[in-house]
């Protein structure tokens, strides 16, 4: 069974010559690179990983694609754009011409993003996105997860993809309280959602069993080629090999075809990784 990692962050850390904008402290002190997270990788048995930048680096891309083009066998990236750039539009026109760039990310959990949701304005990129057939990766919280429905539903072509179950900065119970807005987007076909980062969002401990009903609940509302193994090595409480294991030997309730799907194939076929 070949695993990839949905969502890892790597980074270059901060100097004159390549400040990062004065917003949000890094996940750790000492940057992950490409080289570091190779050697993560082959220690927990993981063949690929999707490279997404960090926000506190702000909208650059130039780690991520350097790693991806570097490693292709490996590594491919998700960018981060700023939707309000003059020249976003032409931006995802042409982003699938750069080799090892194939989709976008937001997070729009954060207050400097969310009215971009919440007030529509970023219906030109949802429209633009469709068209060039440039999947995105999206956090968004719970209470805002309709929006994202009436996106699904306006444009049927464009796969989606929910961050973390839509997780944030949350523990157990206190964080899924309206988690039955999650799953009623498994209606829409072409909304699929990462079941990452997990052990960072519960005070239970290795295997981390604390998620099997909502697990259980996510492959009833989704099914098994929609939802997505990822670790978000940098915010992992735990060794990143728990974080494959929790999965692959402690969940015996998804067959050997589910977990097929969840632990790799699933994400390389949503965002046209071969």
């Amino acid at each position: 069974m070949m695993i990839v990692d949905a969502q890892v962050h790597i980074w270059a850390a901060s100097t004159p010559e390549r400040p990062w904008p004065a917003r949000h402290e890094p996940h750790r002190a000492t940057p992950i690179t490409a080289e570091e997270l190779l050697g993560e990788m082959t220690k927990s048995g993981i063949s690929r990983s999707v490279l997404v930048p960090p926000s506190f680096e702000g909208d650059r891309n130039d780690v991520v694609i350097a790693a991806a083009q570097k490693y292709p066998d490996k590594f491919v990236a998700m960018g981060r754009f700023d939707p309000e750039a003059p020249d976003v539009i032409e931006q995802i026109a042409h982003l699938k011409q750069t080799p090892g760039l194939l989709g976008m990310r937001f997070t729009f959990h954060r207050p400097s993003m969310r009215p971009l949701l919440v007030e529509g304005k970023m219906n030109p990129v949802w429209a633009a996105a469709e068209k060039a057939g440039v999947p995105i990766m999206l956090l968004a919280k719970h209470p805002d997860l309709h929006y994202i429905d009436a996106v699904a539903e306006r444009h049927p072509g464009l796969r989606l993809i929910i961050d973390h179950l839509g997780l944030n900065n949350v523990k157990d119970e206190s964080g899924l309280t309206e988690f039955d807005k999650l799953l009623a987007l498994g209606k829409r076909p072409n909304v699929a959602v990462k079941t990452s980062c997990l052990p960072q969002f519960t005070s239970d401990v290795y295997p981390f069993k604390f998620w099997h009903p909502y697990l259980r609940r996510v492959h009833a509302a989704f099914g098994p080629k929609r939802m997505f193994w990822g670790s978000d090595l940098s915010r992992l409480p735990c060794p990143l090999k728990d974080c494959v294991t929790m999965f692959t030997e402690h969940m015996p309730f998804f067959s050997a075809e589910d977990m097929e799907w969840i632990m790799g194939r699933g994400i390389c076929e949503w965002i046209g990784w071969k």
